[in-house]
């Protein structure tokens, strides 16, 4: 059987070593995330995607982090970085972070026009791309689902919630998002999920994200 105390508190111990979701991230700019709850009476797993620029990485880097009482390979926390764009060198050659503009942005092999000026700061470029490009940028099936059981059912996908603002004075155990999440996994059942927050996960929630 899982608990709603099982669930919480492996979320708690992630975020008191800084390996749980943070919006807030002075590594990264904020483009795009969502999460998913997986699940089935007794197994029980979270994905969640945070897509931003990273600077220091120099590139668009979906960091994917995996909870759960089943994963099949490493700890609670991080569980991937992975890197978005294949022709950096292209469209940023002087490591300016900003747009050389001309060129697309090109995704696992895709290339994808970009409607942004030349000198347009690279987080604001990607923020362009991602309304229409999730199935590229955010993880796929093989990626969501390494380290995980392949029979596991998903039962709830996310793509906007109400984060702590911060996560060291609001543990994810005492944030209403991460409570009903937990009920979900604990019940199998989606409609658990009825949240009176509003959402905050979009970008531009968090203005000072990246700015390390």
């Amino acid at each position: 059987m899982i608990t709603t105390s099982s669930v919480l508190g492996q979320f708690d111990l992630c975020a008191d070593r800084a390996a749980f979701p943070d919006l807030d991230n002075g590594y990264y700019h904020p483009v795009d995330a969502r999460i998913h709850a997986l699940g089935d009476g007794t197994r029980w797993a979270l994905v969640a995607e945070l897509l931003g620029y990273n600077p220091r990485g120099g590139n668009l880097i979906d960091v994917v982090h995996r909870f759960g009482n089943c994963l099949t390979r490493g700890e609670p926390g991080f569980g991937a970085f992975l890197e978005r764009v294949d022709n950096m060198a292209e469209i940023d050659p002087a490591g300016a972070e900003v747009y050389a503009g001309g060129v697309p942005v090109v995704v696992r092999g895709t290339a994808l026009p970009v409607a942004a000026p030349t000198g347009a700061p690279l987080q604001d470029v990607f923020r362009l791309l991602a309304p229409e490009n999730k199935p590229l940028l955010l993880a796929d099936e093989t990626e969501l689902r390494a380290g995980l059981p392949a029979d596991l059912p998903v039962l709830l996908r996310l793509d906007e919630w109400n984060q702590p603002e911060d996560l060291w004075d609001t543990p994810p155990s005492a944030h209403e998002t991460f409570q009903l999440i937990a009920e979900v996994l604990h019940s199998s059942d989606p409609a658990r999920y009825r949240p009176s927050l509003p959402p905050n996960s979009h970008w531009s929630h968090w203005p000072e994200a990246g700015t390390l």
